[in-house]
């Protein structure tokens, strides 16, 4: 457990509950297992999980939880291997919602070059078929072309895509159900968090992405705000429906001088409307501390990806350091209320003071 500060105040009380999954001797993830893709079914939790061998190709892992922190199986083969040239390099960073009757699996899909969302679906979690990528494949300057006449846009989508040939477009995450009838997902083209909704799938053609990037920044859902997300943020885990709002559970990532702190993050948002922010806390909801979490293939990273609710406690899955999968829990309604609180301040134009969370449930 991390070192208690006894010296603050702490509003939001966070427990890690320690390393759930490491690599393996097996020859698909010797490299590392990280960023896995939660979801509960009854008493049973399924990750699916990124697998990295050496020489950086991802697959999909698959291992199965008998309550949120026991591991009841653990597959010795990828569950999902690359198949098609867009995803030749690996299958990375996986998330996962249940829509009606259909799971929808979303990857980065890694051709060596190009990193861009993808998706594949299921009716039982056995058998996933490949829809293919969903997320926009454009050009830097056809994305200058595009918004610089309509959009007041941060300057550091220039300093993290100028001269790309295409975009990198990671962290596409769905809402686990309709709002509104639409298809809801998030992405991120850096530094910002971006939305679309649409009826169907089939709607994302180039002239749907033309059109959304004309007027892109009626589409940015988050953009950094505090210290600790100043650089850039991203989507974590599928968000979480609560009475409040959408539970959102995001990365943010500050520059220092030894390289980039990724924190696990928090927002809540409109459950009619979630480009609607409510609130965000200003301060992390855990950060790098520990040992595993500080030191790995890459240094000072919580990269949360999924989570389970059980009797009221929202587990919460991520990756450290790139190397490994952990666990961190809280209790559900404190930090929904927490989030409540803040909104009502913003409302009442209240300052709020920055508290920082402590490390123990």
């Amino acid at each position: 457990m991390g070192v208690l500060k006894k010296d603050f105040k702490f509003m939001v009380d966070v427990k890690k509950d320690g390393v759930l999954l490491r690599q393996s001797d097996l020859d698909f993830e010797n490299e590392g297992v990280l960023n896995p893709a939660v979801i509960r079914e009854g008493n049973v939790i399924h990750l699916f999980y990124r697998a990295v061998r050496k020489g950086n190709y991802s697959t999909i892992g698959y291992c199965r939880l008998d309550g949120p922190l026991n591991i009841d199986k653990r597959d010795t083969t990828p569950f999902l291997s690359p198949q098609l040239d867009y995803e030749k390099h690996g299958m990375e960073d996986p998330r996962i919602v249940k829509i009606d009757d259909t799971y929808y699996l979303t990857y980065v899909a890694f051709d060596g070059d190009n990193a861009l969302g993808a998706l594949a679906t299921s009716t039982n979690l056995q058998h996933f078929e490949r829809y293919g990528i969903i997320a926009p494949q454009i050009s830097y300057a056809d994305f200058d072309r595009l918004t610089k006449d309509n959009c007041e846009l941060n300057g550091k989508y220039l300093r993290y895509n100028r001269g790309a040939n295409i975009l990198a477009d990671k962290d596409l995450v769905f809402f686990p159900r309709r709002i509104n009838g639409k298809l809801t997902f998030l992405h991120r083209i850096k530094p910002d968090i971006q939305i679309v909704s649409i009826n169907d799938l089939n709607e994302l053609t180039d002239a749907f992405w033309e059109n959304y990037f004309r007027h892109f920044d009626r589409h940015i859902l988050l953009a950094p705000k505090y210290p600790h997300e100043v650089s850039y943020v991203g989507s974590g885990c599928p968000p979480v429906e609560t009475k409040a709002g959408w539970l959102l559970i995001y990365h943010g990532v500050k520059d220092m001088v030894k390289g980039y702190e990724y924190s696990c993050c928090v927002a809540l948002l409109d459950l009619d409307d979630p480009k609607k922010e409510i609130a965000r806390l200003s301060y992390p909801l855990f950060k790098p501390e520990l040992d595993y979490e500080l030191a790995g293939d890459v240094d000072d990273v919580c990269f949360p990806t999924g989570t389970a609710l059980i009797n009221g406690v929202l587990y919460i899955y991520y990756g450290a350091a790139d190397d490994l999968i952990a666990c961190a829990c809280v209790r559900l309604s404190t930090l929904v209320n927490e989030l409540v609180g803040i909104g009502k301040a913003k409302q009442q134009q209240t300052p709020v003071i920055p508290v920082p969370p402590h490390h123990q449930l």
